[in-house]
């Protein structure tokens, strides 16, 4: 790798954090002897935020590389580009309000540096945002993934994080996944992930980028990337198994009422026909559902054979082939 550290920076209308993050980064980097590079992601700013990136490069010991979105795509869509053209040993994202400090660099580099973690996630501890719309629900927001998806971590949306490279390019970032990264990891393999309580800064200059709907969208995105991660490359084993269930239960209540309308007759005991009866209807509607979810489990088979990365699998080491160390 030709850098020791790349940090990927996503923003939108921050050019009046830029000059200021930029001249903190660098004094980190100096301080440490570091090579760098900086990949600020411009994510259709209107506030003049690529005039500024573009004054700032070549100004500084680090290499300021910038890319520029055509209109706003949403920082997920700028973490997965800057991850593509990230080149150091050591990868880091942060955001450009200043409210991430990159004096905690050093100690996430030793981190995965030292003690091998895959992904160490920064701990906004002490937080200095509003606590009705974003402490509370970001609370009760970290929660729930972590009792959905078992990873212990109280700050899954903290921008500031540090990764080895092979985990950025394993994983993939669309929509809202930025808040799952940690999960995304997991998924694809890299299980030794950290946590590092942070310094969290009141923001100085401007406001949030995020109203009230990311909380929404964040819980329809944990159910999305769970199913994903469990059953995204057989989906079968879902629908089939959820469809096969409630055709069971369909039938069973079926020659239950049958079993009632034999029995009544070889008795002579007055009985109610057994399609006069709710319980006959019920019972055909969930077996028609499960019918249903038995034929969206065979679509989903054949649009995952068919989709392009259906076997793509994350290698970790070779041995015995030519150029493998």
């Amino acid at each position: 790798m030709p850098y020791d550290i790349s940090i990927v920076i996503p923003q939108y209308n921050e050019a009046e954090s830029l000059p200021e993050l930029l001249a903190w980064i660098d004094r980190v980097v100096v301080a440490q002897g570091w090579k760098a590079e900086v990949i600020v992601v411009d994510d259709g700013s209107t506030d003049g935020s690529w005039a500024v990136i573009q004054s700032l490069a070549g100004s500084s010991t680090v290499t300021l590389r910038g890319i520029r979105f055509q209109r706003n795509y949403g920082k997920s869509a700028a973490l997965e580009v800057g991850f593509a053209a990230t080149q150091g040993n050591v990868v880091f994202t942060m955001d450009a309000d200043l409210q991430d400090s990159p004096d905690e660099l050093p100690e996430l580099y030793r981190m995965v540096v030292e003690e091998g973690y895959d992904l160490v996630s920064g701990w906004k501890k002490v937080r200095h945002d509003p606590k009705f719309s974003k402490n509370l629900p970001s609370k009760l927001f970290n929660a729930s993934v972590r009792g959905v998806t078992g990873i212990r971590l109280h700050d899954f949306n903290c921008g500031l994080k540090a990764y080895r490279p092979q985990v950025v390019k394993s994983v993939e970032i669309y929509g809202d996944m930025h808040r799952y990264i940690p999960v995304l990891a997991k998924g694809a393999g890299f299980t030794q992930i950290g946590e590092k309580p942070v310094t969290h800064y009141e923001r100085k200059y401007g406001v949030t980028k995020f109203g009230w709907s990311r909380f929404i969208n964040g819980f329809l995105d944990l159910l999305t990337v769970t199913f994903m991660q469990r059953y995204g490359k057989r989906p079968m084993h879902f629908f089939g198994c959820l469809g096969t269930l409630m055709i069971l239960l369909g039938g069973v209540v079926t020659v239950w009422l049958v079993g009632i309308k034999v029995y009544s007759i070889a008795r002579h005991i007055p009985y109610r026909d057994v399609v006069s009866q709710p319980l006959f209807f019920i019972g055909l509607t969930v077996a028609i559902f499960g019918l249903l979810f038995f034929l969206a489990g065979f679509l989903g088979e054949l649009i995952a054979r068919s989709a392009p990365d259906r076997n793509r699998y994350n290698v970790a080491e070779k041995c015995g082939f030519e150029g493998a160390d």
